[in-house]
């Protein structure tokens, strides 16, 4: 596909500038407003409405007020409206990918796929809607009747972070619709524009008003503040930092809310000696370089057995060494900027760092010159173990490699981290590859596999880097409480 400025203009021009309360686009009650900005250039793209603390409690009032209705609203109707809203977002593939790219920066051939993904949990929570059921059973001393029920939550506050727009709103949304509940989507300030132009796709696919709000803001805390301690509010979900995590978590805990928590990351990959070494080199590729590495799913360190690590890193050095810098509307983009300069100027942070602890360049180390937030791809060897970065989230396509020598060892050096969230193992041994789903602390494991997120999937961690699911029929779960009914025995006269 050909992208032209004409078209920028023409997809960003379906983006509506308001926020959403009841059914009703409007401008903020303050009239402030948010400029979003592209990130491979530093241009706005659009200047939207930010919304303000009354807008907040204005967007609460109107998911409260269509609760109950939404609640009682069939699960097949529910079901279908999410299946007419996939449908609406493939079709529009183009249009969605495209505005991903401009205001979050990766590549329109992987933005095109983020598409694909974020979709697919429309169609499988369309599915799911009819799906949630109870029990009816005996007591075990024959006396009573046991009908548990599943309901939904309620009112629903939903934080999304900005690296993957369309994926992240639809994994959260979704499984909300099909369980019944109503929602305040609060979507990341960086990169609002792909959820507004969802929640319009969702209003033509025929979800009532009220049951989706939005209420982009610059303002997070002073917004989304006032509705976590709201006596209305039944959930929280987030997605994004553990810092930020932690701090709502805490705020939750005034209301005994209950919380989904997304977090950080660090994840490990883990090469042994009898690994397949062209197989480990492309899921490092995908473990690494998806979204410029700004994911929590990215691989964050490269533990590699001793007798393959040459190899490894000459091999992985060459892959990377192909990629080409530039905006992701460029047909030869492979990698696009980092979201802004405060990101690129952590991993630049980063990498020098490490580089005065002793590691080695092998490519890359350094931001590219010119418009934009672009970093090097960069390829690290002979980290040493307190280097900070290996200790923290990089979130750029920076690849530290450390050796081992044992499986013991690597196994230590995957574990040491507060964070538990994916973990990859390139090993032919099928015993190893199951020792390692036991022995890894992480929520999620890719086995000879550098890519594990699936809508069919319940996608989580342990530790720090979060608590519930989201994705598989474990997600829906997450939007559910369970009722027990005690009946007296029918059968007594």
């Amino acid at each position: 596909m050909a992208i032209t400025a004409e078209l920028e203009t023409e997809v960003l021009d379906k983006v509506p500038t308001g926020i959403l309360i009841g059914g009703t686009w409007r401008d903020a009650s303050e009239g402030d407003t948010l400029d979003v900005e592209d990130p491979a250039t530093g241009q706005i793209l659009k200047t939207i409405a930010s919304a303000s603390r009354e807008d907040g409690v204005a967007a609460l009032d109107a998911a409260v007020a269509a609760q109950e209705n939404w609640a009682k609203t069939p699960a097949r109707e529910r079901g279908e409206i999410l299946r007419r809203a996939f449908e609406l977002v493939t079709e529009r593939a183009d249009e969605f990918a495209l505005l991903m790219t401009l205001e979050m920066g990766k590549p329109f051939a992987e933005a095109k796929g983020e598409v694909t993904y974020g979709a697919e949990f429309l169609r499988w929570f369309s599915e799911e809607a009819v799906r949630t059921s109870g029990r009816y059973s005996t007591s075990p001393d024959g006396k009573s009747r046991l009908l548990v029920n599943k309901k939904p939550v309620g009112p629903c506050l939903l934080i999304t972070p900005w690296n993957f727009p369309l994926a992240m709103a639809t994994r959260k949304i979704a499984p909300a619709i099909a369980a019944g509940c109503t929602m305040v989507l609060k979507p990341a300030t960086l990169t609002p524009l792909t959820s507004l132009l969802f929640a319009a796709v969702l209003e033509e696919a025929g979800l009532p008003a009220g049951v989706l709000n939005i209420i982009q803001t610059k303002n997070a805390g002073k917004v989304t503040g006032p509705l976590i301690k709201d006596d209305r509010l039944r959930k929280l979900s987030f997605t994004g930092s553990t810092e930020v995590g932690r701090s709502l978590l805490a705020d939750a805990s005034e209301k005994v809310l209950r919380t989904s928590m997304e977090l950080g990351g660090n994840a490990p990959f883990l090469v042994f000696e009898d690994a397949d070494i062209d197989a480990a080199v492309q899921g490092a590729m995908l473990a690494k370089l998806r979204n410029m590495g700004e994911a929590c799913t990215a691989a964050n360190r490269f533990i590699v057995h001793e007798s393959v690590a040459d190899e490894f890193a000459s091999r992985f050095a060459e892959k990377m060494r192909a990629l080409q810098t530039a905006r992701g509307t460029e047909e030869h983009s492979t990698v696009g900027p980092l979201i802004d300069q405060k990101s690129r100027d952590k991993v630049h942070s980063l990498v020098s760092d490490a580089l005065e602890d002793g590691a080695k360049c092998v490519l890359g180390g350094k931001p590219v010159e010119g418009k934009g937030y672009f970093y090097e791809p960069t390829i690290l060897t002979d980290v040493p173990a307190g280097s900070r970065i290996l200790q923290q989230e990089i979130f750029g396509p920076v690849a530290p490699i450390v050796r081992f020598s044992t499986e013991d060892e690597a196994v230590a050096l995957a574990n040491n981290t507060e964070y538990g969230l994916v973990a990859y193992v390139f090993t032919r041994d099928l015993n190893r590859g199951l020792r390692m789903g036991e022995r890894l602390d992480t929520g999620m494991l890719g086995l000879n596999a550098g890519v594990v997120s699936n809508a069919a999937a319940p996608f989580g961690g342990v530790k720090q880097s979060g608590l519930g699911r989201e994705g598989g029929s474990e997600g829906i779960e997450e939007y559910l409480y369970t009722q027990y009914v005690g009946i007296a025995d029918p059968t007594a006269s």
